[in-house]
C-alpha cells in the first residue's frame, strides 16, 4: 500500500495555532493542551494526544462560545483524529458542525468553508462512501477557484482530492486531468522544485501505476524522490514515502532485487523520524512482507507482518480499516503455509471489520 505524506497530513489537521482575543490565562492553558496535542498527533500518538484535542475544543468553547469559526478549527482537529483512528461515527458531527458554523459564521463561500467541506468529503471517501463525497469535493473546488482564483495551490489540493477519489472508483479518464492540472497550478506558484510538486509528482505517478503504466510511472516517482531528497533532506518522512512508492512500482514490476532496498531504507528513516509504532512503521512492514511472500521468503515476511498488526492495532484500535488489511494480508501468507485455519479466523475478523463501514 501506497504512503501518504506524512508531514502533509499533519498540517492539514493541526491549525489551531492562534486563538484570538483570549485573556492571558485561559490563552496559555488553551495554548498549552493544542501544543500537547499537536506533539503527541506527529508522534502518532493518537490515544494519548485524544485527551489534550478535546481539552483544546472545550477551553475554546468556554473563551469563545460554541460558534465561532474558531471552534469550527477545534472541531476539525478533534475529527481528524478520530478519522485518522478510524472513528468514523465519532468524527462526523463533528465534522458537520465544523461545516455548519463556517458556512453561518463565515458564509457558504468562504474558504474555511471550502476547509470543511473538504475534511467532510475525506471522512466520506474513507468509509467508502463515495457518492456523498464527490459533491462535497466539487463544491469545495468551486468556492476555492471563485474565492482565490483557480491557479493558487488550496485549488490544486481540491483538484488532487477529487482525483485521487475518481482514482479509488477505477474512473482514470476524469482523475488524470485533474492531477495534471494540478501539478501545473502547483509548479506555476511554486516553482519546479517545492516539496508539493514532489507531492504533486506522486499522485499522478500512482495513478499510473494502478492503471500498469509503469513507464509512465517511474519517471515521476524518481523526481517526486529527488525534490524531497534536496529539499527535506534525506531522513525526512515524506522522502520515506517516495522511497517507498518507488518500491511499490518496482514490486509491481517483478524487480524485487531493486524494491527491497528501497522499503528497507524507508523502514530505516520512518522509524527514526516517527518513532517505533507509528501507523506509518505499521504500513512500511506490511509493504515489505508482502514482498517477501510474493518471492516464498515466507519467514521473513511473517514477523513483519505480525509487528505491523500490532502497531496498527495499538495505534489505530482493533477496529481501524488498515487492521483489516493487515489481517487479510496475514492470513494469505497462513494459507499457502497450510494454516487454513488460522486464516479462516483471520479473514473473518477483517470482514467483521469492514461490515462496520458498510
Amino acid at each position: 500500500m501506497a504512503l501518504r505524506n506524512i508531514g502533509w497530513l499533519i498540517a492539514a489537521l493541526l491549525c489551531l495555532v492562534v486563538w484570538p482575543g483570549t485573556t492571558h490565562g485561559q490563552s496559555s492553558t488553551l495554548t498549552d493542551a493544542f501544543n500537547r496535542f499537536s506533539e503527541l498527533f506527529a508522534k502518532g500518538r493518537y490515544e494519548e494526544a485524544l485527551p489534550f484535542a478535546q481539552k483544546a475544543l472545550q477551553l475554546g468553547e468556554e473563551e469563545f462560545g460554541p460558534n465561532h469559526p474558531a471552534i469550527a478549527t477545534g472541531l476539525n482537529n478533534l475529527a481528524g483524529l478520530y478519522r485518522v483512528q478510524g472513528k468514523y461515527a465519532d468524527a462526523e458531527p463533528l465534522y458537520k458542525r465544523s461545516l455548519a458554523i463556517r458556512e453561518k459564521a463565515l458564509g457558504p463561500e468562504h474558504p474555511d468553508t471550502a476547509a470543511s467541506l473538504n475534511n467532510l468529503a475525506l471522512l466520506y471517501k474513507a468509509q467508502g462512501r463515495y457518492a456523498e463525497a464527490e459533491p462535497l469535493y466539487q463544491r469545495a473546488l468551486a468556492i476555492g477557484e471563485k474565492a482565490l482564483g483557480p491557479e493558487r495551490p488550496d485549488v490544486a489540493t481540491s483538484l488532487n482530492n477529487l482525483a485521487s477519489l475518481y482514482k479509488a472508483q477505477g474512473r482514470y479518464a476524469e482523475a488524470e486531468p485533474l492531477h495534471q492540472r494540478a501539478l501545473v497550478i502547483l509548479e506555476k506558484a511554486l516553482g519546479p522544485n517545492h516539496p508539493a510538486i514532489a507531492t504533486g509528482l506522486n499522485n499522478l505517478a500512482e495513478l499510473y501505476r494502478n492503471q500498469g503504466k509503469y513507464a509512465d510511472a517511474e519517471p515521476l516517482y524518481k523526481r517526486s524522490l529527488a525534490i524531497r531528497e534536496k529539499a527535506l533532506g534525506p531522513e525526512h518522512p515524506d522522502t520515506a514515502t517516495s522511497l517507498n512508492n518507488l518500491a511499490l512500482l518496482h514490486k509491481a514490476q517483478g524487480r524485487y532485487a531493486e524494491a527491497e532496498p528501497l522499503y528497507q531504507q524507508a523502514l530505516v528513516i520512518l522509524e527514526k523520524a516517527l518513532g517505533p509504532n507509528h501507523p506509518a512503521i505499521a504500513t512500511g512492514l506490511n509493504n515489505l512482507a508482502e514482498l517477501y511472500r510474493v518471492q516464498g521468503k515466507y519467514a521473513d515476511a511473517e514477523p513483519l507482518y505480525k509487528r505491523s498488526l500490532a502497531i496498527w492495532e495499538k495505534a489505530l484500535g482493533p477496529n481501524h480499516p488498515y487492521v483489516a488489511i493487515g489481517q487479510e494480508s496475514y492470513a494469505v501468507l497462513l494459507r499457502v503455509t497450510g494454516r487454513g485455519a488460522e486464516a479462516a479466523k483471520m479473514e473473518a475478523r477483517a470482514k467483521a471489520i469492514r461490515a462496520r463501514y458498510e
